[in-house]
């Protein structure tokens, strides 16, 4: 399944190269997915700070220190503040999750920057195609779950759980965070978790009558007819048109 079909010719291209859509930025190197960003999902380093994983004093030394050179990544291992198993899984992760959004459909032109790189530096390159591959994937499982997506922008309301109803830990977590105001993607920020899965989290507790479904917006009325309109027939000068126009037919 084609996502992107402008992805898809940069990767047979092998371009290097920045591509900019409505909702994110994936960043290209001979043609695979080297690093991907979205306003939609947390960023790698809310989910190693947030989540706890490497202080933010820590990140922000390796962004001061190595990002002029696209190597955070490099230095963050080097440094000996993460494995280099560990990162590659958390920026795979930070990838497919910000992919999803960047991909999303729109109505936006796609632009393609080349020669343009990142600062954090590649780990491990994706190939455009298993990227798509996942993002489809993560579109069905989405509307499997609960195929309603008003609630993956709208504020998360949680409702009162049936007695006996179970609710598992990383639950409760989700709907402790959940205010009333806070969308989908501010609870991912807050707990330091991957949008995607934090929206697919919030359509099971909708699924199970634990979080509010916004009601679908009906299509907004059609414009009310003016009143001018029903006096048109009895206007005189219409009248007049009226009688003009048969008395040239007569003539004819």
């Amino acid at each position: 399944m084609t996502v992107s079909p402008m992805l898809t010719r940069l990767a047979a291209e092998k371009a290097t190269g920045a591509l900019l859509r409505d909702h994110g930025t994936l960043y290209l190197v001979d043609g695979r997915v080297v690093h991907a960003e979205s306003p939609s999902a947390p960023g790698l380093d809310v989910l190693l700070t947030a989540g706890g994983r490497l202080p933010r004093e820590r990140w922000d030394e390796a962004v001061d220190r190595a990002g002029a050179h696209r190597a955070v990544g490099r230095f963050l291992v080097d440094s000996g503040r993460l494995h280099d198993g560990e990162l590659e899984i958390c920026h795979l992760g930070a990838v497919f999750d910000a992919a999803f959004f960047a991909l999303a459909p729109t109505s936006g032109p796609s632009r393609f920057r080349y020669g343009v790189g990142h600062w954090f530096g590649a780990v491990r390159p994706v190939d455009a195609e298993t990227v798509e591959r996942e993002t489809a994937r993560r579109r069905e499982l989405l509307d499997s779950v609960w195929p309603y997506p008003a609630v993956d922008t709208a504020p998360v309301v949680p409702r009162p759980a049936a007695p006996g109803q179970p609710v598992g830990a990383r639950q409760r977590a989700l709907l402790a965070a959940a205010d009333g105001v806070r969308t989908p993607a501010e609870i991912a920020r807050a707990l330091g978790r991957p949008a995607f899965h934090t929206l697919l989290d919030v359509r099971r507790l909708a699924a199970a009558g634990l979080v509010e479904t916004p009601s679908e917006q009906p299509p907004p009325d059609p414009p009310a007819v003016p009143a001018w309109v029903g006096e048109v027939a009895t206007d005189p000068d219409i009248a007049l048109l009226r009688r003009l126009r048969d008395a040239l037919e007569a003539a004819l």
